[in-house]
């Protein structure tokens, strides 16, 4: 479809935070495009991030980590960055690394001149001079967080970030951060298999007009149907292989959750995934005044037309209730190791 896309299906906005941009209400994770999710199709993956924008999607989130080397995600999707910078909000992320002989193995610094460095670095591979917003996207808990968020600050004033925003942190460290600077976005795993954060994490938001972004709202994948066990179906290179929750007895109690999605889809003529979708978006209407919007990956046309359809489904009660017991239910933990995520902190 041309530029000039039906107003019926591009997707209504939000704000990010009490002065933060107004972006779609659903926006695109870019890190599957280029890394973690088995082999893709670069030109598709393009494709796709116009075809969003098409569609009023209009938040692209990637980070320094994504990619076989530091940066590739940036560099990958920089070309389309450039080309409408001033259509989009950019958003990317610092303080994590990955061991490449074992991507299993994390490190993780919050300290000013490694993020400094890292601010540069990313400016430099997207080919822009202000990144939208940027994220800490992990706690590294021997830095105090008034330091971090003083340092964070210190790019706003320099002109090299609009907004700030962080990504699996407590209630406390995102109250701590904001009193410092206005925090416009937390960043956390939020989905019909992933709760950890309802309550005081998600209230606190609220409280204090800092939006919600969840990212892996899809469960990565799992909730769609797309797989059943990802160490027999997905490829070696795709990280899902490492996470509990998809593989060997879990996967098989896992699956079985999904049947309340089904029930809920086939009275919609929707897909699994649109539901999932739709219970996320809805978290907005739950949590009463909390901003929510979602960051599905994919690096396909027709599934962001398929995800951003998802923002016109609108869940009863009596369906909201059929899928509330699934994620109490879920076998496994969201990663091998939780003590990098504010629920191993909480």
């Amino acid at each position: 479809m041309s530029t000039d896309a039906h107003d019926g299906e591009r997707i209504s906005t939000a704000r990010l935070g009490a002065n933060g941009p107004e972006v779609g209400v659903q926006g695109l994770g870019c890190m599957g495009m280029s890394f973690a999710y088995g082999p893709t199709d670069a030109d598709e993956a393009l494709a796709t991030l116009e075809r969003a924008l098409e569609l009023g999607v209009t938040l692209y989130d990637t980070a320094d980590v994504y990619g076989a080397e530091a940066g590739e995600n940036e560099k990958f999707i920089s070309q389309f960055v450039r080309a409408h910078r001033d259509e989009i909000t950019l958003a990317t992320k610092f303080s994590m690394s990955r061991d490449l002989s074992d991507p299993t193995r994390r490190s993780i610094r919050n300290d000013r001149p490694y993020m400094r460095q890292c601010v540069e670095d990313s400016l430099r591979r997207l080919g822009v001079d202000e990144i939208d917003l940027y994220y800490m996207h992990r706690r590294d808990v021997s830095v105090p967080m008034e330091e971090t968020a003083g340092a964070m600050a210190e790019l706003v004033r320099e002109g090299k970030v609009r907004h700030l925003g962080l990504s699996e942190v407590t209630a406390d460290e995102l109250r701590t951060a904001h009193a410092v600077h206005p925090i416009a976005a937390l960043q956390s795993e939020w989905s019909l298999f992933s709760r950890d954060v309802e309550g005081s994490v998600a209230d606190t938001a609220r409280e204090l007009g800092v939006a919600f972004v969840p990212y892996s709202p899809l469960g990565r994948g799992f909730l769609t149907g797309s797989f059943a066990d990802a160490e027999k179906e997905l490829t070696s290179d795709d990280f899902r292989r490492q996470q509990p929750r998809f593989t060997g007895d879990n996967a098989v109690a896992n699956v079985a959750l999904l049947a309340p999605v089904r029930q809920v889809a086939d009275a919609h003529g929707a897909t699994l995934g649109q539901i999932a979708l739709a219970w996320v978006q809805q978290r907005a209407r739950v949590h009463k005044g909390l901003t929510v919007v979602p960051i599905p990956g994919t690096r396909k046309r027709s599934r962001i037309e398929e995800n951003t359809a998802s923002t016109r489904i609108e869940l009863s009660d009596e369906e909201l209730a059929l899928l509330e017991p699934i994620a109490s239910r879920v076998a496994g933990e969201r990663y091998a190791d939780m003590s990098f995520t504010s629920a191993g902190r909480a």
